[in-house]
């Protein structure tokens, strides 16, 4: 079809199969009725009995000699076609819906159709109908399914979804059929979309005097992650495009600094979103990595070290105006989808020579389902940790106003330990549209009753200090939920959300991942107006982030997605991300037999 590419664009299909999952929004079903059903749209053979015209109107008797009945229909929007069309002794397929008025057997403003014995699908698109169904017939054929790689099952659920020949047809969907090749479908369309570029170098530094000096032990998911990278780094003839997520605290920063010594004696680069995320891995650098490896921090003002001698560069985006910074066959982002997609890819620019590119390993704090992951995973590699080194002791709990005494003495209780305490409000400023206190209507109160409170938001252009002041000295620490990714806090063991029900569940577990780093008994109360909230309730009872990421899709019915290298708003009619990880297993499977 000479037409199809530009209709096409216009649906924003880019594969046979997402137009053979355009889904009918409705059917018109134009076979014959055999009963009268007061309520259902029917269709019926009909012969002109009698017409009467009154006040505008149309009054037609139709006999139906199938079902030895009469039907009257009234005809309020008259025009020359109705008195032509239905004349005394014309026969006709009349559709429309049956109703009784007085006993009588009516249907209003009937449709005269050509054509009987057919479920017409409708489809809600941009488009006209019969552009679309010359789309579906001309290209959705059992050939052309077949070619795609789906089974005898998958192309009978397509062709009745289409065109289907009775009612049963669309009534008794093949749903798990359909998820299936949802699933193929995107799997197959990310594979074809991975360009892969040869490695700069091959990097098979010795991490085994670094791993055996770390004051503890790593995790089995720490080792395994590392394991992977490690295969990933000696490779030549691909630079490794990988995504680690590890939940809150789990331990994300020693697969950074075993990366760094794996590259070792070559440069490694990482580039954190905030000065203060920089500044954390470049402490852990200092005190972790073996000291033959010169380490360099990199920020707009105040940097530290010497980043062209350097081998390992920490830095925030400062790292790309730098003219003369030195190539790194290895470079790092963390918190990954807090950068936009064009200032990651600068940076693997920055280190690329002619077509060899460096390998880019990227983190993020931010869990997803692992049905996702393994879709995903087409694109780029995932790793994901779902452990913690530090077994986290933190009971989650809703409250409400009524509870606030309660709470109160639970925060005097924790300072008096020489723990902090954490309040998340929903905004700066006071509001007509929140039913919550700000922090300028909240912290009177708490400063009236507290010494060493301190206060920070997302406008505070000296938000870094005061979260790093707040460390050393604080004990209680009111802000937004610009704490959500940041400052480690050791002593913190007491969080409130205030207005909890107004966050996504992603946000929530970032927040409460704050409290209980070093596995400290600790407490985050989810203070809201409304304690009976399921969401919240399903959130008290999981403290794994990969857990909440799929509540997140079943509360949400969508994905709560990573920007950028994972796909944004990812939706799909039938397949659920939360629940389908068989289907996407064998989805994969079937792919990679394929290619």
């Amino acid at each position: 079809m000479q037409e199809a590419k530009e209709l096409f664009k216009k649906l924003k299909i880019i594969s046979l199969l997402d137009l053979a999952l355009l889904t009918p929004s409705s059917y018109k079903n134009s076979n014959l009725s055999t009963e009268l059903t007061v309520g259902e749209v029917q269709t019926f053979e009909a012969v002109v009995g009698e017409v009467q015209a009154f006040s505008g109107k149309l009054r037609v008797v139709f006999d139906l000699p199938k079902l030895n009945r009469e039907l009257t229909s009234i005809f309020f929007r008259v025009t020359p076609y109705h008195r032509d069309t239905f004349k005394v002794g014309s026969y006709h397929y009349i559709q429309g819906r049956v109703s009784t008025f007085r006993g009588e057997i009516q249907m209003s403003q009937p449709k005269s159709i050509k054509r009987v014995g057919e479920i017409i699908p409708k489809y809600s698109t941009p488009l006209r109908d019969d552009l679309i169904k010359n789309l579906i017939e001309y290209y959705i054929t059992e050939e052309n399914l077949y070619r795609e790689g789906l089974n005898n099952r998958e192309v009978s659920a397509i062709i009745k979804l289409h065109y289907p020949k009775k009612i049963d047809d669309i009534e008794n969907i093949d749903i798990e059929a359909l998820k299936f090749i949802e699933a193929y479908n995107h799997i197959k369309k990310l594979k074809g979309k991975r360009v892969d570029f040869p490695a700069l170098e091959s990097l098979n530094g010795d991490i085994d005097e670094f791993v055996s000096n770390l004051p503890f032990i790593l995790t089995r998911q720490q080792q395994k992650v590392i394991e992977e990278v490690r295969k990933d780094l000696k490779e030549t003839k691909k630079a490794t495009k990988r995504l680690i997520i590890g939940d809150v605290g789990s331990g994300k920063t020693m697969i950074i600094l075993a990366s760094a010594v794996m590259a070792y004696p070559k440069k490694s680069i990482l580039m954190a979103p905030t000065s203060l995320l920089a500044m954390q891995i470049y402490e852990e650098a200092i005190k972790f990595l073996p000291k033959n490896i010169g380490v360099a921090l990199v920020k707009q003002r105040d940097s530290i070290g010497d980043y062209l001698s350097a081998d390992f560069i920490v830095g925030t985006h400062a790292i790309l105006y730098k003219d003369d910074m030195p190539q790194a066959p290895l470079i790092m982002v963390d918190e990954q989808h807090r950068f936009g997609t064009k200032q990651r890819a600068s940076l693997e620019q920055m280190m690329a020579s002619n077509k060899r590119k460096p390998h880019f390993l990227q983190f993020s704090a931010t869990p997803i389902p692992r049905t996702q992951a393994m879709m995903e995973s087409e694109l780029i590699d995932v790793s994901l940790i779902t452990t913690t080194p530090f077994k986290k002791d933190i009971t989650t709990e809703v409250i409400g106003k009524e509870d606030f005494s309660r709470l109160y003495k639970e925060i005097h209780k924790e300072i008096l330990k020489n723990n902090q305490v954490l309040i998340v409000y929903p905004l700066v400023e006071e509001s007509t549209n929140i039913p919550y206190q700000s922090i300028d209507e909240g912290r009177g109160f708490w400063e009236s009753r507290f010494k060493n409170v301190f206060v920070t938001h997302g406008k505070d252009k000296k938000k870094e200090e005061v979260l790093i002041e707040f460390r050393e000295k604080g004990d209680i620490l009111l802000a937004t939920t610009v704490v959500e990714v940041g400052i480690s806090l050791p002593r913190l063991t007491l969080i409130v959300i205030v207005g909890a029900e107004r966050l996504g569940l992603a946000t929530l577990h970032q927040l409460r991942g704050r409290v209980g780093r070093l596995g400290l008994k600790s407490w985050c109360y989810l203070f809201t107006n409304d304690k009976k909230n399921g969401r919240l309730k399903a959130f008290t009872k999981t403290i794994s982030g990969f857990e909440i990421a799929r509540l997140d899709l079943k509360f949400r019915k969508s994905g709560d997605i990573l920007d950028g290298t994972i796909q944004s708003g990812l939706q799909f009619k039938w397949l659920d991300l939360a629940e389908d990880e068989k289907i996407v297993r064998v989805a994969k499977e079937r792919v990679h037999n394929l290619f």
